[in-house]
């Protein structure tokens, strides 16, 4: 049996970790976590009510290409995907930091 997960690398089940109420994070590979921005909104700080109003901009020029017509698979990955950058890894995964982000199945989606 291979180890990814905290409950395999501390030998306790992943119910007690469950019970804990904490996530069962892998420290091999990249968390499947997210950040949701459109709740930035619900903030009192005004840089991240700034940032919000910015998400919902971008929103709306996705939603105007989209009912204008056809865009090249090279302005999908551009425009409609979601990288995640490295400096996100936080210093949990053993291989890699290049994070999951939203590929090309979501921005074909969203679209």
């Amino acid at each position: 049996m291979s180890r990814i997960y905290f409950s395999d690398f501390f030998e306790i089940t992943p119910n007690i970790v469950e019970e804990y109420g904490a996530f069962d994070i892998s420290l091999i590979n990249d968390l499947p976590l997210f950040i949701d921005p459109f709740l930035l909104f619900n903030s009192n700080n005004p840089i991240y009510q700034e940032l919000h109003h910015r998400f919902i901009n971008y929103m709306c020029f996705l939603k105007d290409v989209s009912v204008s017509g056809d865009i090249s698979t090279s302005l999908m990955k551009e425009w409609f995907t979601f990288h995640e950058v490295k400096q996100t890894w936080l210093d949990l995964s053993k291989e890699e930091n290049k994070g999951r982000g939203l590929g090309l199945d979501f921005a074909t989606a969203l679209k």
